[in-house]
């Protein structure tokens, strides 16, 4: 038995993906326990990962509302880079976003539920698409900002999705693609919004040249033929057959539970 404030799943990028819990100043080893008959229980207990102060609900998976309402890593250009603010000079932490933001970034394919665009930090390569339950990825355009990576990811959007159906994605691996055709080919559409972008400096932008494809296997006995969500508010014990782990989710013969949507909740963890 284990008891304490969870985070989202660390993971290592080997043969199979590894998973790792972190629980309280712990790490539990998530892949030994697949094929393991496993609870989690949620005390009824939630801490802001931030601050720790304790809270009666959880804002953007994991944040009290006080820390919501003031961090720069909760602020709406999180999940909409293109509206980066960080050259108006009113982003809520400057330091912050010199760290996160102004810092080089990667404008990628992946195929999860199927292909999709995406953008991620360059130190977040390839967390990221395992995070996300990619079967493969692949970066396509290196830039200098995130807010560059928002504005070229806009441009895609309007060909490509930019969301994982993590439904379809939990029910097995997606059909292939061909990351480098399909590059070549979304590359030549956007071109010319690229090049009439005004807040996109040429210096600043460059497609990757023999762009590495990464593949991504995960510790999965059996998929589920239907998705049923766990939901730790309202059911706080789970208790089932524990038959894999794909993006941030375990995989139990009875649902699927999120971990990440829980960052801040206190559990105990018992096999």
């Amino acid at each position: 038995m284990m008891k304490g404030v969870i985070n989202k799943m660390l993971t290592h990028h080997l043969d199979v993906v590894q998973y790792k819990l972190p629980i309280a100043d712990n790490l539990i080893e998530m892949n030994p326990l697949v094929g393991q008959s496993i609870s989690v229980s949620f005390t009824g207990n939630i801490f802001c990962i931030n601050c720790g102060r304790k809270t009666s609900k959880s804002f953007n998976q994991g944040y009290c509302f006080p820390c919501f309402r003031s961090l720069a890593e909760c602020d709406q250009c999180i999940m909409r880079p293109e509206l980066c603010h960080f050259d108006k000079g009113t982003c809520r932490d400057e330091a912050w976003g010199m760290a996160n933001c102004m810092q080089p970034h990667f404008v990628y394919l992946a195929n999860s539920s199927g292909l999709k665009v995406g953008i991620t930090r360059h130190t977040q390569i390839p967390t990221r698409w395992m995070d996300q339950g990619a079967s493969c990825a692949m970066p396509l355009f290196k830039v200098a900002s995130r807010l560059t990576s928002g504005l070229v990811e806009v441009m895609f959007k309007s060909h490509i999705s930019d969301r994982t159906d993590w439904r379809k994605m939990l029910k097995g691996d997606p059909d292939g693609v061909d990351l480098i055709s399909k590059g070549e080919e979304l590359a030549e559409l956007v071109d010319n919004d690229i090049a009439c972008e005004q807040r996109i400096k040429i210096s600043d932008f460059e497609m990757v040249a023999s762009p590495k494809i990464y593949t991504f296997n995960y510790p999965v006995k059996r998929y589920p033929k239907t998705i049923r969500a766990h939901n730790l508010d309202k059911t706080p014990k789970i208790q089932g057959l524990l038959q894999g782990i794909k993006g941030q989710y375990l995989i139990f013969d009875n649902g699927v539970l999120n971990i990440r949507k829980y960052g801040g909740y206190e559990i105990i963890v018992e096999t």
